[in-house]
């Protein structure tokens, strides 16, 4: 992997977990109400404006990046960005990782792993 693939890629990871986890904290907060009065309080807090805007930036580095290795590979590889989510959830959220997590954590990782050491 190229020296810039590996930037694109820790960009994307970054990003991708960022704009997720933003999304968590502004929807996850139980006093913002229901319906239209959530979705006004959430609009004028900034998680949900910092989700929208890594999305926005992810969207710019996932075609770079795609640019740079087959559509296969580079999805493959994007996938670790759920394990990357799953422990920041975890340990932002306090979300449980069962064991089943667990083993899909490894199981994701160890796929990343072959699939980026033919990259």
């Amino acid at each position: 992997m190229t020296p810039l693939t590996l930037a694109l890629w820790t960009a994307n990871i970054v990003l991708d977990s960022t704009g997720q986890l933003a999304f968590k904290a502004a929807a996850g907060d139980t006093s913002a109400g229901e319906g239209l009065a959530r979705w006004r309080w959430m609009a004028a807090r900034p998680w949900l404006w910092l989700g929208i805007g890594c999305y926005a930036l992810e969207f710019l580095v996932w075609v770079a990046f795609l640019s740079l290795l087959p559509l296969s590979e580079g999805v493959l590889l994007g996938s670790i960005n759920i394990v990357a989510i799953m422990l920041a959830g975890r340990w932002l959220f306090g979300e449980k990782l069962t064991r089943l997590r667990l083993l899909g954590i490894a199981l994701v990782g160890l796929g990343v792993a072959v699939v980026g050491a033919g990259a």
